[in-house]
């Protein structure tokens, strides 16, 4: 209890720097979607959404543009299929944005495996969340309706997918992830979140969505959930609704706060930049000293219940790149199992 309640006292305000990158090429293959931009069928969902477009960018990747009609807007979807395209692949959903391409080599690892990496993009700042107003800067956002019910018979019939899916993401991505399995039981066989803050109701939760769209998103969250007294932000706490999580395959991953591995001017993401490493030790290690306390808390509830989860919990690490790219591949075994695949 005393490492904990020490980790608990690093909590101060940041934030942490997000860069966007364009897919790049992660190899040659033979697939029909890529050499044909032709899918299996133009796909329509229940309420009219549909593909609308294939854009090939590599031998191995493409975009989609599908019409959301929850949304009324087309969303940009990126994908990196998989190595063997003879067969149906299950299909991992990446919440990071584009993001995690950039920052990281997470998807040139996934290019060796038989699964389609699905990256929707629109959505990281508003929490991939179905807003309760539309949003003067934001607009329009349903986007856990886009993911749970528009996109999956969409991006299944476009990739000849198996329609076994997983989820990751971070930080606030990460808590997304949650909420998206709680909200529609199954559809996703395996939950990663890195990072994040689970408990979004409770006062240290919904301060942390506060800040997430004072520093990236811009929205306002009161357009979001209502007020801190109105019951949506309940109704979206993945601690409260835990249950729903119960057999799904989960890991969780935080840091302590305190510098760590990442932590140093030769880190090919600080590069000799003391300004850098310093905001990551201060800011970043503040934000994870935050998401660290929510993680414990959210651990706890799914003891409580009986919940078996993965849990990656280190004595030091921040809220920066270097530490999600590791907690990736630390999380790939459970990802792969919901998957059906190694």
């Amino acid at each position: 209890m005393s490492n904990f309640a020490g980790r608990r006292g690093l909590f101060a305000a940041g934030l942490v720097a997000v860069a966007v990158a364009n897919l790049s090429n992660t190899g040659a293959t033979a697939d029909p979607l890529v050499d044909t931009l032709q899918p299996a069928a133009y796909e329509t969902a229940p309420d009219g959404s549909k593909l609308v477009l294939i854009t090939k960018i590599d031998d191995r990747n493409v975009k989609l543009t599908v019409s959301a009609t929850s949304m009324q807007r087309d969303v940009e979807v990126y994908v990196q299929r998989p190595a063997d395209t003879s067969k149906p692949s299950p299909t991992l959903y990446l919440l990071d944005g584009l993001t995690r391409k950039a920052e990281t080599d997470n998807l040139t690892f996934l290019a060796g495996k038989n699964v389609n990496v699905v990256i929707p993009t629109g959505g990281e700042n508003a929490y991939w969340t179905d807003w309760a107003a539309t949003d003067p800067l934001l607009g329009v956002n349903k986007w856990r309706t886009f993911l749970t019910q528009e996109l999956p018979p969409i991006v299944d019939a476009a990739l000849g997918a198996n329609g076994v899916n997983a989820i990751a993401g971070m930080s606030r991505t990460g808590t997304a992830a949650l909420q998206l399995a709680i909200a529609k039981p199954g559809l996703y066989k395996s939950v990663a979140s890195y990072s994040a803050c689970p408990g979004t109701s409770d006062p240290v939760g919904r301060y942390f969505v506060e800040l997430s769209m004072q520093q990236y998103g811009g929205g306002n969250p009161v357009n979001m959930w209502g007020a801190a007294s109105d019951p949506l932000w309940a109704a979206n706490d993945p601690a409260l609704h835990a249950e729903g999580l119960r057999g799904t395959n989960l890991y969780l991953s935080n840091g302590s706060g305190l510098p760590g591995v990442h932590d140093r001017l030769d880190d090919p993401r600080i590069n000799g930049r003391a300004d850098t490493l310093l905001r990551q030790i201060i800011a970043g290690g503040g934000i994870e000293a935050a998401t660290d306390y929510c993680n414990h808390t959210f651990v706890a509830k799914l003891a409580e219940l009986g919940i078996p989860a993965t849990i990656n919990f280190p004595l030091t690490g921040n809220h920066s790149w270097g530490y999600w790219q590791d907690d990736f591949i630390d999380s790939w075994p459970v990802l792969a199992r919901g998957l059906g695949i190694s």
